[in-house]
């Protein structure tokens, strides 16, 4: 079974890079058919979260410390029940009363939260917002964030969108007071703006996803091919991020949106109590962003 995945996650990675027409699995809405929504709209935020409840603090008090004004936000989180730090994390934060915020926790079996095409999916065919913006739960939506994105998207009917710059740290170690301080308790918490440098976004990359309600209605999210939508025992590397940009023939259309921060960490919570193969990959990682670094 494990081969003829490998087989086919591999034809779909081809298939993806150009070789062959995304029409063969989607048929896209015409843009006239799409909505030009104006005036207070309406977003919903998809995230997943397995391990990372330092970082869901961040993003969710941004949401909280600067709530929209232009928009009504729709917060839904992914994660899994025997992750007790995230639900805890879930549970303060869900008690709170946030004027054009509505938290909606999702739980989910740990094997199809693995798969994050799989919550994705089921939002976008479920939702009833004006857009869809699928993310990471190291993003953080500062001041002015969603304001400014309701301000750019007024009447608009691209299918796809995505921020065309972010504001980024350095890659940090676990000791690191932006990761580490918050482990022990459930609260607020805010960034410092200063650690953090502008670095701009080619593609509508993973976290950057920003999708027409209508289109995310009618098409899902990578429903077909239906490889994306089956559970998987570890966390899965997100191809399926290039197949979607794929199937919506677009890489997104960059626009101006303030606030956009993400946070950039070494280790990765996806490999959980594996030591070795959080080291290996840490390394990597460390070694790709110096190279980055080095060749400009």
């Amino acid at each position: 079974m494990r081969i003829r995945d490998s087989i086919e996650e591999l034809l779909i990675r081809v298939a993806a890079s150009g070789l062959l027409p995304s029409t063969l699995f989607l048929k896209l809405p015409e843009p006239d058919s799409l909505a030009q929504r104006r005036g207070m709209l309406s977003f919903e935020i998809v995230s997943h979260c397995w391990r990372y409840a330092h970082l869901l603090t961040y993003q969710l008090s941004a949401i909280v410390n600067f709530p929209p004004t232009r928009a009504t936000v729709r917060m839904t989180v992914y994660h899994a029940p025997e992750d007790t730090a995230t639900r805890a994390m879930l549970e303060f934060f869900g008690a709170m009363d946030v004027p054009n915020v509505a938290w909606n926790w999702q739980p989910i079996a740990r094997e199809k939260l693995f798969r994050r095409a799989i919550g994705r999916n089921l939002t976008a065919r479920a939702t009833k917002a004006d857009w869809v913006w699928f993310t990471d739960c190291d993003i953080i939506f500062h001041r002015d964030c969603i304001d400014t994105l309701a301000t750019v998207l007024q009447g608009r009917r691209d299918r796809m969108v995505h921020p065309r710059v972010e504001r980024v740290t350095a890659m940090l170690a676990e000791s690191d007071p932006v990761l580490a301080v918050e482990r022990d308790r459930p609260r607020i918490v805010d960034i410092d703006t200063s650690r953090f440098a502008e670095l701009a976004i080619p593609q509508a990359t993973g976290a950057y996803q920003i999708v027409h309600g209508d289109v995310a209605r009618r098409t899902g999210f990578c429903e077909r091919p239906s490889f994306f939508q089956r559970p998987v025992p570890r966390w899965a590397k997100t191809y399926e991020d290039r197949t979607f940009r794929w199937l919506m023939q677009t890489n997104g259309v960059p626009v101006d949106i303030a606030g956009v921060h993400r946070i950039r960490h070494i280790h990765k919570g996806r490999y959980g109590d594996n030591r070795a193969l959080a080291g290996s990959r840490s390394a990597i990682r460390r070694a790709k962003y110096w190279l980055r670094a080095k060749l400009g």
